[in-house]
């Protein structure tokens, strides 16, 4: 399983869990001190504003450690509806023409893959983003 973060430029950090092992409270936690450290290195101009930042209900993301997390990086989250049958914005327009892309083969697992997905979203135009970020309000 992948875990992408992205906002209207490109990708933040993409995270491959190890197969096997789920995303737990304190996997999820650290994800986010991980995405805080790609957003000082890849957008040092946020530093001091406020991050907005979506992600759907899943237990990981609701739970305790993680809201004591974005509450201690300042993310201001925005609401997605409790109990949503709906999937989050990414998996309609992030990955949407991912899927066209990789076909039916599996999310990567070698390194050659990952390099192959990081190479596909490289290719995407700014607009691309940018456009899936406003879909959002």
């Amino acid at each position: 399983m992948a875990s992408v973060f992205w906002d209207t430029k490109d990708i933040l950090l993409i995270d491959y869990l190890p197969t096997g092992q789920t995303i737990t409270r304190q996997y999820y936690a650290n994800l986010l001190d991980q995405l805080q450290e790609k957003i000082r290195e890849k957008r040092p101009s946020l530093a001091s504003k406020k991050v907005i930042f979506h992600q759907d209900n899943a237990r990981p993301h609701t739970s305790a450690i993680a809201m004591e997390k974005l509450h201690e990086l300042r993310y201001e989250l925005l609401p997605h509806p409790p109990y949503s049958p709906d999937l989050t914005p990414s998996d309609f327009h992030l990955f949407s023409k991912l899927k066209i892309f990789q076909g039916r083969r599996r999310l990567p697992i070698t390194a050659e893959e990952t390099a192959e997905l990081k190479m596909y979203f490289v290719g995407q135009e700014e607009s691309h983003f940018r456009d899936g970020i406003k879909a959002l309000a």
